[in-house]
């Protein structure tokens, strides 16, 4: 039960294509427990869950909403390369979209109690925006949430003077934090409302506040979010959606609850409430349990109109004569072997169409590209000369410190003279030196044979009588030679 002492919130993950979950979800929160969104203080979302956010707070009508993003599916399946092909262009879709499907007073609903999770372009920061001054701010808010860069386009949509691409780059969930706010996201986790996978792996990955489950539907179901899946695969995950949303207000006894006076409260935290489940559906009435049976079994009855003939059509295999012969195997692969011919021309109508299209805002948008060329570049130009400064630097230092060595005087404590011996010095003639040279080799041969054998000898006694001292003999005739050595130096 929820303590109603308290107002909450409702939050929508970002999920690209997958966002005809969120369709499922809001139907069954306004068929079941209407107040649950009328009631609700903010709806958050981010990327695709910013668009249902927007249809249930401006009340738009949710089997439209959830039918225009089965046609962009269809429409995105259509082209080899799928929303990657030149010729998709998905805001402008989008932005169609919104146009047709909401009221004229939308932004009226939404201003204060809508909450749109953008991601500014300069900074990078998450930016939450609840107002809105018209219609087109409104549909631009929701442009610039689902704006996915290279993906969508290269240059990021403006809202305000300010440049802004997809919110859940950023915060995927926006007040996920909170615990008066009900989270809802088309990836099995720990949000209020998402699938119940039955696998035993306790690995969860975090992505932008958003929890995900590490599993095999997950990566199936992420790989599905940009490549728009099958028809088939979309109205499983609408149904998925609603049961899931009927499952959390079975757990929390909110079905078949009259419509309180005063806001409700999100229960206490998740861990006592999955403790809690286990009596709480022991002890709900057997009414309810057959209720809540009776709606899993019709759930597409109880989808609107429009959204449940959206998906009959979908998903309804045409027989045509053309349909037939495109998808036989000659065909396709005739297609495949002709695109690098036919890419390069349906790029270039696009390429000019596009370019048609933008002529209205190039004056804005070159002005960006400039600015930010200009900070790129006074970037790239701090960084280099942060970085030769620091080279140029330490390269002055060690010239400074080099002068500075050479330019110190260095005292000389002797002469060229002084490196010659002394008889050299005082040798008056050429044979007096000779004759000095001769004398000098007859003293220094006889001390040269003395200390050879005396090395010979002390080895010898070393081996024969490791104790004994060496002989005093030979080191008066060691000294002798070192004395007459030193008298003729």
């Amino acid at each position: 039960m929820f303590p109603l002492d308290a107002p909450w919130n409702i939050s929508f993950a970002g999920c690209g294509f997958l966002g005809i979950y969120h369709i499922g979800v809001a139907s069954c929160l306004k068929e079941h427990t209407p107040f649950l969104v009328e009631n609700a203080r903010n709806i958050y979302g981010a990327s695709a869950g910013a668009l249902t956010a927007t249809a249930l707070v401006s009340g738009a009508c949710l089997g439209e909403a959830g039918a225009n993003i089965i046609d962009v599916s269809k429409e995105a399946r259509k082209r080899f390369l799928g929303p990657l092909h030149p010729s998709f262009n998905l805001v402008k879709i989008i932005r169609n979209c919104l146009y047709k499907t909401l009221p004229e007073d939308a932004h009226e609903k939404a201003t204060g109690r809508l909450g749109i999770s953008l991601t500014r372009v300069s900074d990078g920061e998450n930016v939450l925006l609840s107002q809105f001054n018209t219609k087109e701010e409104l549909i631009q808010a929701c442009v610039c949430s689902t704006f996915i860069p290279v993906y969508c386009g290269l240059i990021p949509p403006c809202l305000q003077g300010v440049r802004y691409v997809d919110g859940g780059i950023s915060d995927n969930l926006p007040q996920y934090e909170l615990k008066n706010t009900i989270t809802v996201s088309p990836f099995s986790g720990e949000s209020d409302i998402c699938p119940r996978d039955s696998s035993t792996n306790l690995h969860e990955l975090r992505v932008t506040n958003t929890s995900i489950q590490f599993n095999l539907s997950n990566l199936y179901r992420l790989s599905k979010a940009l490549f728009p899946p099958e028809p088939q695969v979309l109205k499983d995950m609408c149904k998925q959606g609603y049961r899931d949303a009927l499952h959390f207000l079975k757990r929390n006894g909110l079905l078949n609850r009259p419509q309180p006076d005063r806001p409700l409260a999100l229960p206490a935290p998740e861990n006592i409430a999955n403790e809690n489940d286990e009596i709480r559906e022991n002890e709900e009435p057997e009414e309810v349990s057959a209720a809540v049976q009776a709606a899993e079994e019709h759930i597409f009855e109880h989808l609107p109109q429009r959204l449940n003939q959206a998906l009959l059509e979908a998903c309804k295999e045409k027989r045509s004569v053309y349909l037939s012969i495109s998808n036989m195997l000659p065909v396709r692969m005739a297609s495949a072997l002709m695109l690098p011919y036919t890419l390069p021309l349906e790029s270039a109508v696009s390429f000019t169409v596009r370019l048609l299209e933008w002529l209205p805002d190039v004056p804005e948008d070159i002005e960006w590209i400039k600015d930010q060329t200009r900070k790129v570049c006074r970037y790239v130009l701090r960084n280099a000369k942060k970085q030769l400064g620091n080279h140029i630097t330490a390269r002055l230092y060690y010239h400074l410190e080099l002068r500075r060595a050479q330019s110190l005087s260095v005292p000389l404590a002797f002469t060229s003279s002084d490196c010659l011996p002394r008889w050299v010095r005082t040798s008056t003639s050429l044979m007096d030196m000779m004759q000095k040279w001769e004398e000098y080799q007859r003293q220094l041969m006889p001390g040269l044979f003395c200390i050879n054998v005396d090395m010979q000898a002390t080895l010898y006694h070393h081996q024969q009588e490791p104790s004994l001292s060496m002989d005093p003999d030979s080191l008066i005739m060691v000294d002798v030679s070192k004395e007459s050595s030193n008298e003729t130096f």
